[in-house]
């Protein structure tokens, strides 16, 4: 028998992407499965994500979910083993490229409803009401899966261990408290020490009380999202969860995002021969109508969320000092985000033809093209949880200019401050000027062939893959999981270790601040989670 485990998330790749998550997701579970978990994921049945799964099975719900009636599609994840289920809702249906947004930017008025209804599904999955095999643990990522923990103990399912995974703090699930009924939630919890936040219901809040574990993806965003100026109004109810609090830093799929071996650019390259990055720098001139294809012409690579967040509005108004110091300097843009962001860039591509291109939206192939052809990646930020694209820059050495925020001040080493291990620029601030200086330094570095070509092999030989996350949520899992299946999850030596440790997972519950969130549940529950349980 296996460890069972399910992912639950909004969005997975090849499926649907819209962020870091989609990536995150896939190859976790891809190396859970290789780790001998049997790791499944569910996520919404886009329309987009239905036509890239292919051949699926269609599974039944017994009872109706809080948006109205729903069915699973079970299939594979293309290209690998994973399997996966889609949440099929007439809600779903009408979801467009953006699964979050409507054309104009706006988010949709049913999202509580929608992804509710995927909340639930997990709980239906994890009650024994589907014909699917119970999970063990259940993780929950981001807002999208946040009621979960909160439902599965309302029901008295104490059995499956929870864990939760913040992968953006600022995407919180806030909705009108006139909601909550709707989507499962009694209003007795409707309390600053339940799922309230400012008035409203937090989808993030609910998973945050209520989970037996909560993880975050970068050591350095652990600490910082305690604290007012990065914790969004939620390092309160993080520092009371502080003791369950774990950091597991993302991995990369290093398979994919490998230079050497890579189809989706023009010619391959390694540390120990770049000779193919030339090539792959024309590429990328033509593919965004960069003139002239100059091999020595210095390219600057965007690639990320066109947002307030990723300081475009900063980065809008640097270039054109950027571009007017370096005339030989060219740009690309790939991405896609906030539409007055999005327009000051093309405004920017038309100011300065053949030296700025630009491309709104998402392609795999261009963003392979972006890291391989790139010189430099700028990435500022206002906040990173960790920064999945200045790694893959760095994999095809793009060496990265960044903000020392988050998980990037825990994975580019700068240039100043760490010479001999230095595989970027960091700068501190959100002004134009700030980010004008961080480029001049990276531009010094640039004319210094010799120091270049040494930061670029640092970039290019940091190891980034799974192996080391991968085991750390398994021994997350460990914790969280009953006694009984434990050993399932971990070779026996470990698991021992651990069930001596933590014998009994509710008198570990009430060792620390989680033992308050049970005990409150079971004040304002009462006897229904007791007869839910019987």
């Amino acid at each position: 028998m296996q460890a069972r485990v399910l992912l639950v998330s909004s969005e997975a790749v090849p499926l649907v992407k819209t962020g870091g998550l989609a990536d995150v997701i896939t190859a976790l579970a891809v190396s859970l499965r290789k780790a001998g978990i049997d790791a499944s994921i569910l996520m919404p049945a886009y329309p987009e994500a239905v036509r890239n799964l292919g051949e699926t099975v269609q599974i039944g719900l017994k009872n109706g979910l809080p948006g109205g009636a729903g069915r699973l599609l079970r299939g594979t994840i293309p290209g690998t083993d994973v399997p996966a289920l889609l949440l099929d809702t007439a809600r779903f249906r009408q979801r467009g490229a953006n699964p979050y947004l409507d054309n104009d930017g706006v988010e949709f008025s049913d999202n509580a409803l929608c992804f509710a209804d995927l909340s639930h599904a997990a709980v239906a999955i994890c009650a024994g009401e589907t014909s699917l095999q119970v999970p063990h643990v259940v993780h929950a990522n981001d807002w999208h899966a946040g009621l979960i923990p909160c439902l599965l103990k309302l029901r008295g399912l104490d059995h499956i261990g929870t864990m939760l995974t913040i992968h953006n703090l600022a995407f919180q699930g806030n909705f009108d408290l006139r909601s909550a009924e709707q989507v499962g939630i009694p209003q007795h919890l409707l309390t600053g020490d339940g799922v309230e936040y400012w008035g409203k219901l937090s989808f993030l809040k609910a998973g945050i009380r209520f989970s037996d574990c909560v993880s975050t993806v970068s050591r350095n965003y652990a600490q910082e999202i305690m604290t007012p100026r990065f914790g969004c109004g939620m390092d309160g109810v993080l520092s009371f969860r502080k003791l369950d609090l774990r950091a597991i830093p993302n991995g990369i799929d290093a398979e994919l995002w490998n230079p050497a071996d890579d189809p989706l650019i023009a010619r391959n390259f390694s540390v120990g021969n770049m000779k193919g990055k030339a090539a792959c720098k024309r590429d990328l001139q033509k593919l965004f109508g960069l003139l002239p294809a100059d091999p020595f012409a210095p390219v600057l690579g965007i690639g990320s969320r066109i947002s307030h967040q990723k300081m475009a509005d900063v980065v809008i108004e640097a270039l054109p000092a950027i571009m007017q110091r370096y005339p030989r300097l060219q740009v690309v843009v790939l991405g896609c985000g906030e539409r007055e962001y999005e327009d000051g860039f093309l405004a920017l591509a038309e100011r300065y033809p053949g030296r700025i291109g630009v491309h709104i939206g998402y392609d795999e192939r261009r963003a392979h093209a972006l890291h391989a052809g790139s010189d430099m990646l700028l990435h500022p930020t206002r906040f990173e949880p960790f920064g999945l694209t200045p790694i893959y820059a760095m994999r095809y050495g793009a060496i990265p200019i960044g903000s020392r925020v988050g998980g990037l001040a825990d994975t580019v080493r700068d240039a100043d401050l760490d010479a001999a291990n230095a595989t970027g620029v960091l700068f501190d601030g959100e002004t134009a000027a700030d980010m004008e200086a961080a480029v001049a330094r990276a531009f010094v570095l640039y004319a210094d062939n010799e120091r270049w070509q040494a930061v670029q092999r640092n970039a290019m030989s940091v190891q980034w893959d799974w192996s080391g996350p991968t085991q750390s949520y398994i021994d997350a899992y460990v914790h969280v999981a009953q006694p009984e299946v434990r050993p399932l999850f971990a070779p026996p030596r470990i698991a021992a270790a651990v069930a001596a440790e933590r014998p009994v997972i509710n008198a570990d519950r009430m060792t620390n601040p989680a033992a308050a969130i049970v005990a409150a549940i079971a004040g304002v529950v009462g006897g229904s989670a007791a007869a839910a349980a019987a």
